[in-house]
């Protein structure tokens, strides 16, 4: 049996890497190993339990339905566009000035295609008018995308609390640190490289023809605002801090919600139904794929693979770190999302982390920042595919720009949670 299960995972990654629907995949293998171990109907169980677990899906849900609002009511635009502004009239500090707004905006808008659509729209074309090469430019923008791992709506947080018996914050303060110091390693890395390759400010020749109009649009300040309310309430509710009472991600996020129907002040209707349109969203893509690898998490303890890899790993601490580390993050390259290994390792492994002598939170997150990495360096992911088409260069010429930095990241961060 265990050989059977070894086959139908590798099958699996393979699947996923090939992109094929990864809800699907993993639903298919789940069930069939747990056919393979005569319980077909337990991976049933496991797909109806997924399905209820609170704690992920009012956090989850009420995050996207938040993204979702702040969309239609333009308030991520302003956003954008006021940190943006400042940036134009300094061109010696463009490409580490973009990588750190981009950062910044990221972890309030979570979403990697919609912050690379939405900031490379404005930066990317700024920065190639100034001289940048487009390959950086797309670059700058898409290195910048690990910053959502620090957004406390981050799916991957929120699963790892849940498995810890912790708070979400509690997740993202283990790992906030290590997220900083690659932050700054990535705005060193990336100037760096950029002088290295002759790629900076002031070495590349646009054309006329892509020389736009200078922007005329006006910032609204007020809806600039809202979308980095529910964060700082949040920061500001935590016991650390303690200014304001207990808030919860959803209440949080549902603040902010009301806050946006009051700046729009038109077609509360057409937001309600945006509102409730991300929560559908959330609960298809993000809890479809949870569920997805709760099969395939049952699927693999079935056959009794996870009950192999954990005795494996019992005497040697080094053995489960390294797989955290670059299991996820490798199937993240190969298929640009980082959703389905990070998934999948947290739910049959990360567990059982105090028996490699870890912490749940530890392990948990270090799976989590390594299958971030891995999509950021993706040349197949969204984010990488909407900077190079906004650059117009091969996403791969993106990619190879961006590899160094994460790769240092996975070096680090496997250092830091020894």
């Amino acid at each position: 049996m265990l050989l059977m299960g070894t086959i139908t995972v590798l099958l699996t990654l393979i699947a996923i890497a090939k992109r094929y629907e990864t809800r699907m995949v993993l639903c298919a293998s789940g069930l069939a190993m747990a056919i393979i171990g005569g319980n077909p109907l337990g991976a049933m169980d496991a797909f109806a339990k997924a399905m209820i677990n609170p704690g992920l899906v009012t956090t989850i849900c009420t995050v996207m339905g938040f993204s979702f609002v702040m969309k239609y009511t333009g308030c991520d635009t302003h956003l954008v566009q006021l940190l943006t502004g400042a940036l134009q009239k300094f061109s010696f500090i463009l490409i580490p000035g973009a990588i750190f707004i981009t950062w910044l905006l990221n972890i309030a808008l979570s979403s990697t295609a919609g912050t690379c659509a939405a900031v490379g729209a404005v930066l990317i074309p700024t920065l190639i008018k100034s001289g940048v090469h487009p390959a950086m430019a797309g670059a700058c923008i898409m290195t910048a995308t690990f910053a959502n791992v620090l957004n406390p709506g981050f799916p991957h947080a929120i699963f790892v609390a849940n498995l810890a018996s912790a708070g979400v914050m509690d997740v993202l303060a283990n790992y906030t640190l290590p997220v900083l110091i690659l932050l700054v390693a990535i705005l060193i890395i990336m100037p760096l490289q950029a002088k290295l390759r002759q790629e900076g400010a002031g070495t590349f020749n646009c054309s006329e023809a892509e020389k736009t109009e200078k922007n005329e649009f006006r910032v609204n300040f007020v809806k600039a605002s809202i979308p980095v309310i529910p964060l700082l309430v949040l920061v500001l509710a935590t016991p650390q801090v303690g200014v304001l009472p207990n808030v919860t991600i959803p209440q949080a996020m549902i603040i902010g919600t009301l806050l946006g129907f009051i700046v729009h002040r038109k077609a509360p209707g057409e937001i309600t139904k945006e509102f409730f349109n991300g929560l559908g969203s959330a609960y298809g893509n993000i809890i479809g794929i949870i569920i997805a690898a709760g099969v395939f998490t049952y699927g693999m303890e079935c056959i009794g693979l996870t009950g192999s890899l954990i005795e494996q790993m019992k005497n040697s601490q080094e053995i489960a770190k390294y797989a955290a580390c670059f299991g996820p993050s490798l199937l993240a390259i190969l298929c640009g999302s980082g959703d389905a290994a990070a998934l999948a390792f947290n739910g049959a492994v990360t567990p059982h982390a105090p028996l490699f002598g870890m912490t749940i939170i530890d392990l948990g997150s270090l799976a989590t920042l390594s299958s971030t990495l891995g999509r950021t360096m993706s040349p197949v992911a969204g984010g990488t595919i909407i900077c190079a088409t906004l650059a117009g260069v091969n996403p791969i010429e993106i990619s190879k720009r961006i590899a160094p930095g994460m790769i240092l990241g996975l070096v680090l961060f496997l250092f830091m949670f020894s």
